[in-house]
């Protein structure tokens, strides 16, 4: 095999400590990079990791000690299920810096997802909540840690922006972290904001939604600001998205000021959606409101930003519709949230991977049909771990 396979991410995997007794039968390694590969290959549970290990051992033995034979699907299912789930965390973080190094992102999205089928308790059905941070231009998960229910992303997300280095980089994330605790921690990290304002902060959406309504009006005469607009046509329907930006903040009002002392622009967008063929008739029409601590008025960097933020639900599309992420009845323990990681560490890998046919055209561009040509072939796997 060729050696560079064992760089990368499967490099970082061997800098995990084996948290179990000194008597075990696969070593961690082992069963880690057989369940990582078999994830690139479309494995969506702990049976399917062990048949695909079973089918490809004369190749995983070219790289992995194998005397102990293939490990059991209950035992990749023990081991992740009692793994700490943080100590994974901080391998994929290692594998992440390093792959972070060529990305050029400006925006880190932050949003949750919840796994549907992984309730620990059958009868109260409270699910594992993941809140991950994305950059979207790069397909690159950055990091991601779990909760019980989506309230608590309020709690986590700060905690998840600690573990992240944000230096130039601006966080973009939905109304539910629009809070006045999570921004000096996106500051102390060294990035900046561009958030969502809804009625969660009545007091700051009100005021905001004035301003900016009131100021589109006026055409934003005699202040500083800025203006962008965007259309496109496809798929059945029309749509014309425009943003304004103001930096004239202390029109907040000075109580507004001193509560929220970091905001440097408030931004408004306004969508327009009209559909045509099988669809026509049907149309619509909203405004959204944003605060940042950018204090120039590019709004064509606003723009891109909100934009960009969804592609975040272009992830989470792909684990649901591809990766039957919904689907998956893993409940006990750290399984569901180990299995997540797996998951989306499948995503990053296979979205930062261009495969070439010999006239250097696309071989295949879908993540589902990646992993199956992982599958066909084990050069192209090695390809995968190595980009």
């Amino acid at each position: 095999m060729d050696a560079r396979a064992t760089n990368g991410l499967l490099r970082h995997l061997r800098d995990m400590q084996d948290f179990r007794a000194s008597n075990v039968s696969h070593p961690l390694i082992n069963i880690v990079a057989i369940a990582v590969m078999a994830a690139l290959c479309g494995a969506k549970g702990w049976v399917d990791v062990e048949t695909w290990a079973r089918m490809q051992a004369e190749f995983l033995g070219q790289f992995l000690d194998l005397r102990r034979g293939i490990p059991s699907h209950d035992t990749f299912d023990r081991v992740f299920r009692l793994m700490d789930p943080m100590a994974f965390e901080a391998c994929f973080h290692r594998f992440v810096a390093a792959l972070r190094e060529g990305s050029d992102g400006q925006f880190v999205a932050v949003d949750g997802k919840t796994l549907r089928r992984s309730w620990k308790r059958a009868w109260s059905k409270t699910p594992v909540h993941m809140v991950s941070a994305f950059v979207a231009k790069n397909h690159l998960v950055l990091g991601q840690l779990a909760v019980e229910g989506k309230s608590n992303e309020i709690t986590a997300i700060p905690k998840l922006l600690a573990l992240l280095s944000l230096a130039d980089r601006t966080v973009t994330i939905d109304a539910i972290g629009c809070q006045r605790d999570i921004i000096p921690v996106i500051k102390a990290q060294g990035g900046h904001f561009l958030l969502a304002v809804k009625q969660n902060q009545p007091a700051l959406h009100e005021k905001v939604k004035k301003l900016m309504d009131e100021g589109a009006l006026e055409k934003f005469k005699g202040t500083r600001h800025g203006m962008a607009e965007q259309k496109e046509q496809g798929h059945g329907r029309k749509e014309r998205r425009r943003l304004w930006v103001c930096t004239e903040v202390q029109w907040l009002g000075e109580q507004l000021r001193e509560k929220w002392p970091e905001i440097g622009s408030l931004i408004m967008v306004e969508r327009w959606r009209q559909d045509y063929g099988d669809m026509e008739g049907k149309s619509s029409y909203e405004r959204h409101y944003y605060v940042s601590d950018h204090s120039h008025t590019d709004a064509k960097f606003y723009m891109e930003g909100i934009r960009q933020h969804w592609g975040i639900e272009s992830m989470h599309w792909t684990l649901d519709v591809t990766m039957k992420e919904d689907d998956s009845r893993l409940r006990m323990g750290n399984g569901p949230e180990a299995f997540s990681r797996l998951r989306r560490l499948s995503v990053t890998k296979h979205k930062n991977w261009h495969p070439k046919k010999e006239n250097g055209s696309p071989l295949c561009t879908s993540v589902r049909l990646k992993q199956k040509v992982c599958n066909w072939n084990p050069q192209m796997l090695i390809e995968v771990l190595t980009a």
